[in-house]
């Protein structure tokens, strides 16, 4: 069993991005107005989420995004900046899950919680490989 002991209880990483048309919902099929779209704002949160763990994570092992719950409250125009700040809240086995928030240059604009699962990578590359060839 790995040493997942350095993954603890208020451990924090954030994640900020310039949003450009690229990120707006038209871009990305979330939507037809040119704000920055839920699915990229995810993106960022997650991106914090491992900015707060993946550095201490055992050699051959990462962590998957396995539950998202999070409210996207307000718009963010092409040209703002937006941070996502993850702190770790609850830690059981390979199990963690976080606090989330986003915000942009001007207000909050969403939060929750996120988990992840820390994996071993070349077990579930196996499992992956055995679905892609049919078996289970």
């Amino acid at each position: 069993m790995s040493d997942f002991s350095s993954i603890t209880k208020g451990l924090s990483g954030t994640s900020a991005l310039l949003v450009g048309e690229e990120h707006t919902a038209p871009r990305v099929g979330s939507g037809r107005i040119h704000v920055l779209a839920t699915p990229v704002m995810i993106n960022v949160i997650e991106a914090a989420a491992l900015a707060a763990i993946e550095h201490l994570l055992p050699p051959g092992h990462q962590s998957l995004g396995t539950h998202l719950d999070v409210k996207h409250i307000a718009a963010t125009p092409v040209g703002m900046t937006i941070r996502a700040t993850a702190e770790v809240i609850h830690v059981e086995g390979r199990n963690i899950r976080f606090r989330v928030t986003a915000e942009d240059e001007r207000e909050p604009i969403g939060g929750g919680e996120h988990e992840r699962v820390i994996v071993n990578v070349e077990r579930f590359d196996k499992r992956v490989q055995r679905k892609i060839a049919g078996g289970q």
